[in-house]
């Protein structure tokens, strides 16, 4: 299972799924125009990505 973890405070979130087809998301990562990447989550079923979930102001971090 994904588990993002806030590294401030130490909040968890696991579990995360696609509300299509109900598959967890798998963790990945996006890169942008000009070399900057972004952690996100994604359907394994090609149905869409999301960007990482957020706590205390920053992007909460995966361990893979």
């Amino acid at each position: 299972m994904v588990v993002y973890e806030c590294a401030k405070c130490g909040m968890s979130v696991g579990s995360i799924t696609c509300g299509k087809c109900g598959k967890e998301l798998v963790h990945d990562t996006l890169k942008l125009d000009g070399g900057k990447t972004v952690t996100i989550s994604k359907c394994p079923e090609g149905h869409g990505k999301i960007k990482s979930p957020m706590c205390c102001g920053a992007d909460m971090t995966c361990q893979v």
